[in-house]
């Protein structure tokens, strides 16, 4: 299977529309493999977000009738008997009950993707984490206190109060929660998910 670009976005066929191979997911090993490394966003039938799923998945979905696309990027997936969108967000076409998960613990990446790469102290851009409260001073590594930081402002906040150098933060540091904390864990999200990862 091959992607070639069109003029614009197709139309985005129904899964009886699109299982001109095996429905079985077969069809869907021949993507090629410039495809398979990329990613698509898999929505609840509720429209919530459940996970980020490769290309070869999101296609064995919709060959199998469990999912819909609903966001392609204008190109197409292309085999000797079956022409795909490009999926880029898709939705299971039967809800599916989640337990409950856990919260995604902070890392360097996950903390500047939530603050946009933005500094807590400078609105700078920022390339560090700062824990608001050190950790040396009994701060604990968790969600509310980490902050994405500029290296100016880390090496001179150090490992100080900020009411001890009368700074204030920004923005408050929160947990991030539904589409968000997909979002953390996402390396690169593409626009096209941005309007289903708002809650």
């Amino acid at each position: 299977m091959t992607r070639e670009s069109t003029g614009g976005p197709p139309a985005l066929p129904a899964p009886h529309q699109v299982q001109h191979g095996p429905a079985d997911g077969s069809a869907a090993a021949r993507v090629h493999p410039s495809a398979a490394l990329r990613r698509a966003l898999l929505l609840n039938a509720s429209r919530e977000p459940l996970c980020v799923v490769s290309v070869h998945r999101a296609v064995s979905l919709v060959l199998s009738g469990k999912a819909v696309v609903l966001e392609t990027d204008g190109q197409l997936l292309r085999s000797e008997r079956l022409c795909l969108p490009a999926p880029q967000v898709l939705c299971l076409t039967r809800y599916v009950h989640v337990p409950f998960r856990g919260t995604v613990p902070p890392s360097r990446r996950t903390v500047l993707q939530r603050d946009g790469h933005r500094c807590a102290y400078c609105a700078g851009p920022a390339d560090t984490v700062d824990h608001v409260h050190p950790r040396s001073r009994g701060g604990l590594h968790q969600w509310t206190n980490v902050v994405a930081a500029c290296s100016r402002c880390n090496h001179r906040k150090a490992d100080r109060l900020l009411s001890e150098i009368g700074w204030q933060l920004l923005i408050a540091p929160t947990v991030p929660r539904g589409g968000s904390a997909l979002l953390a864990v996402t390396v690169r999200p593409h626009p096209s998910w941005s309007a289903y990862l708002a809650s």
